[in-house]
């Protein structure tokens, strides 16, 4: 049976990428759960990412980290501050 695919979105418009669904819910569940805590940098919220995922993802957490956090971003599930160092959130 055939990988079932997602096509994700770019905030900017850029044109997204095919993955996994079974990656790309494993990521968002990632990304989300570990913003639901607090604001992070995009330098900590990879840090969680490797940490939650180790062992139980194979493909690159980091590119496919970016791919699915670009994608909530462009479907204004979580947004990046205007802080410096900038931080991402999850929009209520």
């Amino acid at each position: 049976m055939a990988e079932e695919k997602i096509l994700t979105k770019h905030p900017q418009g850029k044109s997204g990428r095919n993955i996994s669904k079974e990656s790309y819910d494993l990521l968002k569940t990632a990304i989300l759960t570990a913003l639901q805590k607090k604001e992070l940098t995009h330098n900590e919220l990879f840090e969680q990412l490797n940490k939650n995922l180790k062992g139980k993802f194979s493909g690159n957490i980091s590119w496919y980290g970016e791919t699915v956090k670009l994608d909530l971003e462009a479907k204004k599930i979580i947004e990046r501050t205007g802080s410096k160092p900038q931080k991402y959130r999850v929009l209520k």
